[in-house]
Order: structure tokens, then sequence, then C-alpha cells
């Protein structure tokens, strides 16, 4: 039996498509045995219409992809086709016939020979004299001591020295003050009460030379205002 054709899209048809999408419902059709590239039956959902209406003018999204093709109104149809007729399985192979089973008639065989004796064992190598010395484990070194110095001036400025056993790997390397305050608070009480001080002399130092300063910016502005005016 001849399988019926597809019409493909009539001017009212594509007046249809054209509503739905506008109201925001991408409307199904499915490929005519007429369109190139693409199988006949399958769907896909229409995203536009290009301007004028003439050829390939409306956009559709095969189902199952990303990009937006163009087809004309042959090519397309609103009719969803039947679906395949599945070809039933094939039946399966009948089942072979067992043969018959062979009766076998037992003979006695000739009886096995005795088995060979084993060869005695080899004698066991004798152990080493006890007057043979085993040689001495090897003593793990001692790891090396580490000393970290921290030295700060009268300016408030600090630095710090490490000593790593006899080799000294870092001498008087700046530190932030605030650095080693934080550090400071971790350790013993005594450690922290030594580095305030020497923070507590310093800050009194830098807030008189602050107000030394302004004061004597005071000053000069004073006599420059005195000179202008």
């Amino acid at each position: 039996m001849a399988k019926a054709k597809q019409s493909s899209l009539s001017p009212q048809d594509i007046d249809h498509l054209r509503a739905e999408l506008a109201a925001g419902r991408p409307p199904a059709v499915w490929f005519t045995s007429a369109a190139v590239g693409v199988e006949a039956g399958r769907s896909a959902k229409v995203v536009a219409f290009s301007e004028p209406a003439e050829g390939d003018f409306i956009q559709v999204r095969p189902t199952g992809e990303k990009d937006d093709l163009s087809f004309s109104p042959a090519e397309l149809t609103v009719e969803k086709p039947a679906p395949r007729k599945r070809t039933p399985a094939p039946a399966p192979a009948a089942a072979p016939v067992a043969p018959a089973p062979v009766e076998h008639i037992y003979t006695p065989g000739p009886a096995p020979a005795p088995p060979k004796p084993k060869p005695a064992p080899a004698p066991a190598t004798s152990a080493p004299a006890s007057g043979e010395r085993r040689p001495a484990a090897r003593k793990q070194a001692k790891p090396a001591e580490v000393t970290v110095t921290l030295s700060s001036t009268a300016e408030g400025e600090w630095t710090v020295d490490v000593q790593w056993g006899s080799k000294r790997t870092l001498r008087a390397a700046p530190v932030a003050a605030s650095a080693v305050s934080q550090a400071a608070k971790l350790l013993p009480a005594e450690v922290d009460e030594a580095v305030e001080s020497v923070l507590s002399a310093a800050r009194e130092r830098h807030l008189a030379r602050v107000e030394q300063l302004r004061a004597e910016l005071e000053a000069a502005q004073r006599a420059l205002a005195e000179l202008t005016g």
C-alpha cells in the first residue's frame, strides 16, 4: 500500500502558526518529504518568520538541536505523521534435539606404577659463627637547634635573626611592629609585656614628633599668610 503524502503548509496554516508564536506558544510542525537535508516526519518548533514571506522564510528549530534552520511552506506540515509500525521480532529458532546418550562400557586399565621415593632434603647451611660481628646500627643524626632572636631599636623598629645550628640563615631582617605584637600575644606573658613596653615607648616618641611637626606646620602657615596678606 502506498504511503499517504503529507500536505504542505497552507496560508491558513501559516496564519495559525503566526498567531501561536505571537501568543508565546512556539507551534510544532513536521518535515515533509520535500525537506532537504532533514528526515521526513521529524518534528520541529517554529521560532520566527522572516520578511518578506517568500522562499525559505519560516525559521524552525528541529527537535534535539540548538540551531535554527529556514524552510519553505512546501517543506513543512502541521499534520503529525502516523507512528511507524514495528517489525515483529523473528521467532526463536527451534531448540536442537539432544542426541541420545552413548553408553560407555567400563574396562579397567593397568594398575598404576608405585611412586618413586623422594630424594632426601639437603642439609641446612650452618648458622654464622658467634665470632662474626654484625655491623652496628647507625645512630640517627640529632636535629640542629634553631634560635630566633627579635631585636628592637629606639625608634620602635624590629629585626629578626635566625641561627640554624652553626649557620646563620637570616640576619637583621626587618619585621613589622604589628606582626611582633601579634606573635608576642601567643607567647608567655613576660614576652608580651616586654614587647608592649617597647611599642608603647615608640608610640609616645612618634606622637611627640607628630605634635612637633604639626606645630611647625601651623607656624609656617601663619608666616605664609602674613607674607601673602
